[in-house]
């Protein structure tokens, strides 16, 4: 017998139950285990709502992945799930068999729905637990709040009944449930709307957070002490802030914002876009990182020596395995600043991209050097430089003994544009050319790519 037989069987099982919903309710106590799965998904599909009210109340299961089961929310399956949670969370004594400690609405559990319909023998760990293991966690969690799992885009659009729905549930009942959240996106949304779901949800939760905003730097210094409450948070991007406020108050916005990263003890990704309010005092924030960061991030803005030179001599990239300073122009730095730095990361680097930062052939030169000693480089991009093909020949030279290398991403040479800094098809293609004899000149297989974006300078 195919070991998937039984499995259909029970999606059988679960359609034919459907058809005496009133039954079905009444003899959830007494049913197999392994028939509520099938039941849940064969009740989701079709819109059952009483049954999926009597499910929840009854489900032997630890987590409910109900996520996993939508491609769109569900504002009426929510509803359902939601009130059966209602009786639960009002009862003293729960249903013998509920198990129920975890509704998870994120875009997971996958791997659950599949073991159970037959689609697929793999499982992963976390959802096929045996009931023992199911149990003991149900005893640890016995008097823990109810946790809710759910990742938040916050934007205008996505406040639709699904997310309104859940949230004012969440704030009816927060003395009982606990939000998590482990990634939140804030996009286009009013600072009220931010502050209350984030007063929702728990905190030190959440491990991601990704700001795009066009945004005052008071509204950002605003969210700040809610960032600094975000103990386990582990990764940090934030683009567009930049409307300055009165020159006056800007310093006391900048320390506001800074002095949070001394609470951020799990902080290992930070990535910052246009932060106009850091040039000329990067320090302070390098001065409040606690840890050392894997990855850092600062583009598309000014910074001048003094900020190069503490970055350089900061003790908290000294294990950086990825640098993006890509837009931070470095035409009008001092010409040793920009070796240092490598210098500092050459050792653990493993991403390095430095697009449209005014990178000239002497700038080039400096660093070639240090470049040929980045054993763990992977990826390395220059795109939206001015380079000449002479240089372009010693960077193909000096990182060809990198044994990691795989993605490199260079600009069109120089000689490829004519002097008014247009492209010409013919000149390029010689370029190109030269540059395949090249690689065939230095003797193993490599690939690179030749990017035509605008140059920083010309």
């Amino acid at each position: 017998m195919s070991v998937r037989n039984p499995l259909r069987l029970l999606n059988l099982a679960g359609k034919s139950l459907l058809t005496n919903e009133a039954l079905t309710i009444s003899a959830l106590e007494y049913l197999p285990i392994e028939l509520f799965p099938p039941l849940f998904m064969e009740a989701f599909c079709g819109r059952h709502r009483k049954t999926l009210n009597a499910l929840v109340q009854a489900w032997p299961f630890v987590r409910l992945p109900l996520g996993g089961l939508m491609q769109t929310p569900h504002v009426v399956t929510l509803q359902a799930v939601l009130e059966g949670l209602d009786v639960l969370l009002t009862q003293k004594d729960r249903p013998r068999r509920c198990k129920l400690r975890v509704l998870d609405l994120r875009n997971t559990g996958q791997d659950f729905w599949r073991m159970w319909s037959g689609s697929s023998v793999h499982v992963s760990s976390s959802f096929a637990m045996t009931p023992g293991a199911e149990d003991r966690l149900s005893t640890e969690k016995l008097l823990a709040p109810f946790e809710v799992f759910i990742e938040l885009h916050l934007k205008e659009r996505s406040m639709d009944g699904f997310i309104t729905c859940l949230m004012r549930w969440v704030e009816q009942r927060k003395a009982s449930i606990h939000l998590c959240c482990k990634r939140l996106r804030i996009l286009s949304f009013s600072m009220d709307k931010i502050m209350k779901v984030l007063s929702m949800v728990k905190l030190d939760c959440i491990q991601e957070v990704y700001m795009n905003h066009t945004w005052h730097l008071s509204t950002l210094a605003m969210i700040a002490p809610l960032l600094g409450q975000m103990s386990n948070l582990q990764r940090l991007l934030i683009s567009h802030i930049n409307l300055p406020d009165p020159e006056e108050q800007e310093e006391h916005h900048i320390v506001k914002i800074t002095s949070q990263f001394l609470r951020l003890h799990h902080l290992r990704d930070l990535h910052l876009e246009s932060p106009f309010y850091l040039e000329g005092c990067l320090d302070q924030m390098l001065r409040c990182l606690i840890t050392p960061l894997d990855n850092l991030g600062i583009t598309r803005c000014l910074l001048t020596d003094s900020d190069l030179t503490h970055l350089s001599q900061s003790p908290n990239i000294s294990q950086l395995k990825g640098l993006d300073l890509s837009g931070v122009t470095m035409t009008y730095s001092s010409p040793e600043l920009l070796p240092a730095l490598l210098e500092k990361v050459s050792a653990t680097l493993q991403e390095l991209y430095l697009e449209q930062c005014g990178i000239r052939d002497s700038h080039l030169e400096s660093i070639l050097h240090i470049l040929s000693r980045c054993f763990q480089l992977m990826s390395f991009s220059l795109c939206g430089n001015l380079l000449s093909m002479a240089i372009m020949e010693k960077l193909l030279r000096h990182t060809s003994g990198l044994p990691m290398l795989s993605k490199e991403l260079y600009p069109a040479p120089q000689e490829s544009f004519s002097s008014d800094g247009i492209l010409q098809p013919r000149r390029l293609a010689q370029c190109q050319s030269e540059l395949l004899e090249i690689l065939e000149d230095l003797g193993h297989p490599r690939i690179i790519w030749i990017s035509f974006m605008p140059l920083s300078t010309l």
